[in-house]
C-alpha cells in the first residue's frame, strides 16, 4: 500500500512541475493586472489565506476528534 501512495504523490508532483512549465512567463493574465491596478489583489489574497487557514483549522479539529475517539475505543496505532 504504501509504494502506491509513492506512486500517486509522484504523478501529482510531475503534474504540477507540467502545468508550471506550461506557464509562459512573457504573457501576464489581465485579470490580474486589473487587480493589481485597483488594488483588490490583496482581497483575493486575503479570502484565500483565510480559506487555507480555516482548512487547517477544520483538519486539527478532526484529527483531535477522532485521536479521542480512538483513545476511548482502545485503538492503538
Amino acid at each position: 500500500m504504501l509504494s502506491v501512495k509513492k506512486y500517486i504523490a509522484l504523478f501529482l508532483s510531475l503534474m504540477v512541475s507540467a502545468v508550471a512549465m506550461a506557464q509562459d512567463v512573457a504573457q501576464t493574465p489581465e485579470m490580474a493586472d486589473a487587480f493589481r491596478r485597483d488594488g483588490k489583489i490583496y482581497v483575493v489574497i486575503a479570502v484565500v489565506g483565510l480559506v487555507f487557514v480555516g482548512l487547517a483549522v477544520y483538519l486539527v479539529l478532526i484529527d483531535r476528534k477522532v485521536s479521542r475517539l480512538e483513545k476511548q475505543a482502545g485503538i492503538k496505532k
